[in-house]
């Protein structure tokens, strides 16, 4: 039987800096690309790929996350609220493990966007390749040199099974992390408290050899300078959206 997470978690809490001038006013999250925000756009992926619930954390213009949520219904939304103290990657998530069920649940960065080209599409492809005994994390990895919004050295290299491994110092690697993952809440065992990195987690899942990737089926867009939200709103604008 293939698997399907119920629960999703969208981190949608951080300052946006990158973004300069264009969240002044309002969260990176509620920025619009191509006619809809970056958050209705993770959203809408997620339900359509049949997860029912999402976990949404805030912390900057919190408020505005907040009223931009109430009205939707599909996935249902809880408010993870970092107010007080910003969580990072790994807190962020931490704090919300309670809210996310006890099965694997899928993490889906809010800059994150793609246009699909393979079939199946990528979120069901990526949980029809979780294998619940063998991993910790399985992520949708990218094609560096492919990649709309993403000018760095790239993250990881896979092995034919697919484990992963580091970049190494002074090197490239073929794949850059989509900040999308199907996780299981028992990476967070022994997980630090507050405010901390996931890579963290990860390096102890690689480590363990429990740390798998999913290379896209299509074209990703890192939606997190004004030069790539215009770059990634021409490229929707003129293709027709398979997403």
């Amino acid at each position: 039987m293939t698997f399907a997470p119920t629960h999703a978690f969208v981190p949608a809490a951080g300052l946006g800096t990158r973004m300069r001038h264009l969240t002044a006013d309002r969260p990176k999250p509620l920025i619009e690309v191509a006619g809809r925000t970056l958050l209705d756009r993770v959203l809408d992926r997620i339900g359509a790929a049949g997860i029912q619930r999402a976990v949404v954390n805030v912390h900057y213009e919190a408020d505005q996350v907040v009223e931009a949520l109430a009205c939707r219904t599909m996935p249902t939304i809880t408010i993870s609220d970092e107010r007080d103290q910003l969580l990072d990657t790994g807190g962020g998530v931490a704090k919300a493990l309670s809210k996310l069920g006890n099965a694997p649940f899928l993490i889906h960065n809010s800059d994150s966007i793609w246009i699909d080209t393979g079939t199946p599409r990528a979120l069901p492809a990526l949980f029809a390749a979780w294998s619940n005994g063998a991993m910790d994390c399985l992520m949708l990895l990218a094609e560096t040199t492919s990649s709309i919004g993403y000018d760095g050295q790239g993250d990881f290299a896979m092995a034919p099974d697919g484990r992963l491994a580091r970049r190494r110092d002074g090197t490239h690697a073929p794949y850059v992390f989509t900040g999308v993952s199907v996780t299981a809440p028992q990476m967070f065992d022994g997980a630090p408290q507050g405010e901390f990195s996931i890579n963290v987690l990860w390096d102890r899942a690689i480590r363990e050899g429990r740390l798998f990737g999913m290379v896209l089926d299509g074209r990703w867009m890192h939606v997190g300078t004004p030069e790539a939200l215009a770059e990634a709103s021409a490229l929707l604008a003129a293709t027709s959206e398979r997403e």
